[in-house]
């Protein structure tokens, strides 16, 4: 019995092969969302060279819509006609990985950022996710988003601006490029994220990160009643390299932290058990 499993994100996606619940293969390709990715990207990946495979799923970024898990359906069924196949959103994912047959509430906090309600089965309520561009309030994307107006509005300390300025050499002409007229700007802008990991300690760093998770706690985790009762858990490289300061956060509003993963994937592969 040979099973699949994929974590796509935006920024990567993580495959890892079972052979009778082991894992025989684990490799990375490059990101893909169906709502801004070419499915070139995807079908490229795909060309490797795979033994027979039974099963298939896929846990992604973008699916969100039946129109997006079907197409990547479709795909992963041209190049395993006899596998069964399924296809659902990135929640669903971190919540298997997390909480196995548990229940409470999921987070992703990457790239992007989303949640969900999960009864130890399904997903019962999420929250609206409005991208990168309106939303993903404390992810990456947004921390990245809120250092770049601090370095070019001048809101930045000085000695921050000057160890901003030789990480990024950044240029107001070319980040507005990058940003507005290039491919995959949530990407971008996120890489900024990983000067506020390293200056954490920062106390405008601090502050910054701080204001990004309470956004994050408002938008992502308040509207669910039962917020207080449950865990509140994460995946994302945001919410794992950040979890002192989120910890804060969460407890400053009567929150419960619970599991956080980098990636749902060796959760996942844990809990290969309870997908079949």
């Amino acid at each position: 019995m040979s099973t699949l499993i994929i974590d796509a994100g935006s920024t990567k996606l993580e495959w890892a092969l079972l052979e009778k619940g082991k894992v025989a293969d684990r490799f990375t390709t490059p990101g893909f969302n169906p709502n801004y990715t070419p499915f070139m990207v995807l079908q490229d990946a795909l060309e490797r060279d795979f033994p027979v495979v039974d099963s298939v799923y896929y846990y992604g970024t973008g699916c969100g819509s039946e129109k997006n898990c079907q197409l990547i359906r479709e795909c992963f069924q041209e190049r395993f006609p006899q596998a069964e196949i399924f296809v659902s959103h990135d929640l669903m994912g971190a919540a298997r990985a997390l909480l196995g047959h548990g229940k409470g509430i999921v987070c992703i906090l990457g790239t992007g950022a989303n949640s969900c309600l999960y009864d130890g089965e399904v997903v019962v309520d999420k929250a609206v996710s409005l991208g990168y561009l309106v939303g993903d309030e404390g992810s990456g994307c947004y921390i990245g988003r809120k250092l770049a107006k601090a370095y070019f509005y001048d809101f930045m300390p000085l000695e921050l601006k000057l160890e901003f300025d030789k990480s990024y050499h950044l240029e107001i002409n070319e980040f507005i490029d990058r940003v507005y007229h290039q491919k995959e700007p949530s990407r971008y802008l996120a890489g900024f994220a990983e000067f506020a990991g390293e200056h954490m300690d920062h106390p405008f760093i601090k502050t910054l990160l701080k204001e990004c998770f309470m956004d994050f706690i408002k938008v992502f985790v308040l509207r669910y009643k039962e917020c207080r009762e449950l865990p509140v858990c994460f995946v994302g490289s945001v919410a794992f390299y950040c979890q002192t300061l989120l910890y804060e956060c969460l407890s400053a509003e009567g929150l419960t932290m619970g599991k956080v993963m980098r990636s749902p994937m060796e959760g996942l592969i844990q809990n290969s058990a309870l997908i079949h």
